[in-house]
């Protein structure tokens, strides 16, 4: 396993995080305790849940391997977990009011049987509670001593920034990491959100690096999926629906993954996590899976490592091909400043 800090924090965490999305729904306890022991023996450190997934279970089934490891083993657990939207109980509409948050965490910290954690984070923008109720909440989470830091999920580059300098205006903690969705379908983060990331010095965690399982190689373009796999069970399932996805340019992506693989010896799911490891701003890649096979398969992607051959190749058949204005390339050049040799 490989380590690093959240963002401009000193917090050490490894490369790849453990995502718990499925626990309680796609896999059942015993599978995500052993998932849960696996990542640790690998190494890994950082565990990712929300209080949505599973409506709680996800937080309880990690609350009760906690409760049952030795000290020595949890001690290595740097546990983030996530709030915003509403629970089965929630008549306002979840939010980040200081009243929804406060909630939120007391009810989290029951669930995972723990005084603080270590990573809490707004699940997305709220366009009705002021930026600033929030962060004053947040700020005070960390005084208390109920987390250690705080981060922000599926927020928009402008959305960011306000946060950071907002903080930075009021004298509060500022975040130090941003979960999004970015993986080698979806690039488009990088046209202002990961700048804004870098800008802040803040870490990506990104979720869906296989872009819901359509960069594993399971899927063929004239074979609609069937079986055990999440679009073979729901084929109109969200961002990465069927009909949605399966556009020239995602097939595209995928041979390209796929050659690279034969080439590297390595899986697809493998070629696609260690090209997103490698990404600007990226401190760990949360990987969620059903099975233990599947996690241990993916843990394995850390030993690769792609040559600035296949990294361009990569880049290229993944590349958004912006229009000229303004992340294109005459929008590009009228931003650099090219200074002459003198």
């Amino acid at each position: 396993m490989r380590y690093t800090t959240l963002g401009h924090s000193g917090c050490a965490v490894s490369r790849l995080c453990l995502g718990t999305m499925t626990f309680g729904a796609e896999t059942d306890e015993a599978g995500s305790h052993e998932q849960l022991d696996v990542f640790v023996e690998a190494g890994g450190t950082l565990v990712d849940t929300a209080d949505v997934y599973t409506h709680g279970v996800s937080e309880e089934i990690i609350g009760r391997w906690l409760a049952d490891r030795p000290r020595e083993v949890t001690d290595r657990v740097v546990l983030a977990t996530k709030a915003r939207f509403p629970m089965a109980d929630d008549t306002q509409g979840g939010g980040s009011s200081t009243r929804h948050l406060t909630r939120a965490l007391d009810a989290s910290l029951g669930r995972l049987g723990v005084e603080s954690v270590d990573l809490y984070q707004v699940h997305a923008w709220d366009p009705v509670t002021p930026l600033e109720e929030t962060l004053r909440t947040l700020d005070g989470f960390v005084r208390s001593g109920r987390i250690h830091h705080y981060g922000l999920s599926n927020f928009t580059g402008w959305q960011l920034t306000k946060a950071v300098h907002t903080a930075r205006a009021l004298g509060l903690a500022p975040p130090v990491t941003l979960q999004p969705q970015y993986n080698l379908v979806a690039r488009e983060v990088e046209w202002e959100i990961v700048p804004a990331v870098l800008d802040a010095g803040m870490g990506m965690l990104p979720w869906g690096p296989l872009a819901g399982g359509w960069l594993s190689g399971k899927y063929t373009r004239d074979e609609r999926p069937t079986g055990a796999t999440r679009l073979g069970e729901d084929p109109g399932r969200g961002m990465e629906a069927w009909e949605r996805r399966g556009t020239e340019r995602t097939w595209r992506i995928i041979e390209a993954v796929r050659r690279v693989a034969d080439q590297a010896g390595a899986s697809p799911s493998q070629v696609a996590l260690a090209w997103l490891r490698e990404r600007p701003g990226v401190s760990s890649t949360i990987l969620g899976a059903r099975t233990t096979e599947q996690l241990r398969a993916n843990l394995a992607s850390i030993d690769v490592v792609l040559d600035p051959e296949a990294t361009a190749a990569l880049d290229e058949a993944s590349d958004l091909h912006a229009t000229d204005y303004p992340y294109g390339e005459l929008g590009q050049q009228q931003r650099s400043r090219a200074l002459g040799d003198g």
